[in-house]
């Protein structure tokens, strides 16, 4: 199964997926990134930080334009890719796998599952 088969992604672009111990990656979309072009700087935040489902937590720069990032679901940093901080370029590589800002302990209820959708019909809302 294809990583985009297991993920949600929002109206704004980022995508989160539960992983098995039962924290969420949050990272941007192929879109997203594709958007942006070549991306030359990201600012994540540092982990213990809580965020409110909607609230920005990072900011990514391109050549293109900068662009804030906000947080799928409510939920307290528990991992940051320390990697895509030094190597930004590797979101425009692989947004996914090895392009993944950051990993979160849900705070808020399912509830704020209801608008985010899974990736065919995301891609579909983009057509």
């Amino acid at each position: 199964m294809s990583i985009t088969e297991k993920i949600l992604c929002s109206k704004t672009h980022e995508y989160i997926l539960e992983n098995n111990d039962g924290t969420f990656t949050v990272g941007l979309t192929d879109y997203a990134v594709e958007q942006l072009g070549d991306i030359v700087f990201l600012e994540l935040p540092e982990v213990g930080t809580e965020f409110q489902k909607t609230e920005t937590f990072a900011t990514v720069e391109s050549v293109k334009a900068a662009s804030e990032i906000y947080m799928p679901i409510s939920g307290t940093i528990v991992e940051v890719n320390e990697a895509v901080t030094e190597a930004p370029e590797t979101l425009n590589e692989d947004s996914y796998e090895k392009g993944w800002l950051v990993k979160i302990e849900k705070t808020g209820t399912d509830i704020e599952f209801s608008d985010l959708m899974d990736y065919a019909d995301y891609k579909e809302e983009l057509e």
